[in-house]
Order: C-alpha cells, then sequence, then structure tokens
C-alpha cells in the first residue's frame, strides 16, 4: 500500500470537495446533527447546494503559506485530507492546528491515518493541537488519536478537555513535532 501526503494544488481541490460531504456525514452521527432542509450538513440553511458549501472552503487555497490543505492517497487514490492551520488561525499558542482530518472508511483500521498524521507532522516542525469531538459517541476517533500521538511522540503528548473558542467543547491534544520521525 502506497500513501503520499500532498499539498493539494488549486487544480485537485475538487477532489476534497467531493470527500467533504462524506466527512460530514460522519461527523453527523457523531454530533448528533441533522442536515438541513436542503440536506446538506450544515447547522445553517444558507447552503443550499454542496456547491454552496464548498465557497467555504476557497479560503484553503487563499492562504498560501498559512493554511495548508492536504491531500491523502492510497495507490493512487483519494483516501482523505488534511487541513493544517497557522496563525491568525488558531485558537492557542501553538504554532500549527490539525482543523481537520478525514480518512474514508475503505482505508480505515489499516494504518493510513496513522502514517498520513505522522507525514503532516513532519511537514512542520513545532507545537501542534488538535482537537475533536469530546463525546462517548466519538471514542474510536480519541482513540486513534491517542495511539497515533503515543507512538508518534514517544507518549509526550497532553490531552484536555476544553471549550475552545468557534469549536466548543473539544478533547484536545497537544504535542511536539520535530519533524524527523
Amino acid at each position: 500500500m502506497n500513501i503520499t501526503v500532498e499539498l493539494c494544488a488549486l487544480d485537485d481541490k475538487f477532489i476534497i470537495y467531493n470527500l467533504y460531504p462524506l466527512y460530514l456525514y460522519d461527523l453527523a452521527e457523531i454530533r448528533k446533527m441533522l442536515p438541513n432542509r436542503h440536506g446538506v450538513f450544515e447547522d445553517t440553511d444558507d447552503y443550499q447546494t454542496l456547491q454552496d458549501q464548498q465557497t467555504l472552503f476557497d479560503i484553503w487555497w487563499q492562504k498560501e503559506n498559512i493554511l495548508f490543505p492536504f491531500l491523502i492517497r492510497v495507490d493512487g487514490l483519494p483516501a482523505g485530507f488534511g487541513l493544517v492551520a497557522t496563525p491568525p488561525y488558531l485558537v492557542d499558542d501553538s504554532e500549527y492546528m490539525l482543523n481537520e482530518f478525514f480518512i474514508t472508511r475503505p482505508f480505515r483500521n489499516k494504518g493510513v491515518g496513522e502514517k498520513a498524521a505522522a507525514a503532516i507532522f513532519n511537514r512542520f516542525p513545532g507545537k501542534w493541537m488538535l482537537f475533536t469531538t469530546p463525546t462517548e459517541d466519538n471514542v474510536r476517533t480519541q482513540m486513534f488519536w491517542r495511539k497515533t500521538l503515543e507512538r508518534y511522540t514517544l507518549s509526550r503528548y497532553k490531552e484536555t478537555d476544553e471549550d475552545l473558542p468557534h469549536f466548543g467543547d473539544s478533547k484536545v491534544f497537544r504535542f511536539e513535532s520535530d519533524g524527523l520521525l
């Protein structure tokens, strides 16, 4: 299995746009969200189509060297994405935040997520934070991040429950990457 993590080119952003509704669908189960009246998984009826929703994501290709959209592939096929933010888009004093991370179901439980996350962390040495939903409905994701960060940092990470600005109640993981692992 050949896993690659690449900065998503503007010409390929449609791939992340295609994957994003799948991500929101998975989150809906965890966060107990329903689709809006147009069938789009957003908390407002302002988005009538997936195309409306996609305009939110254009920023990831407009803020070069500040926002980093990564496309994850397995054997050339799209398998997920990771979105990395830097200041001024952070909610604490970290240097990097994994804002969103998604692996499609066919590639889960095969080491793809762990290898992809490590590849992203290695690109940016420094202070990191990532967060996820803290509820019992999200135990699998919490366990994934504990296992991944335990291996990646040799157990040198911190886990807290916090109320994050813009994101609300979150399970937060903080660690440092030296870019060498």
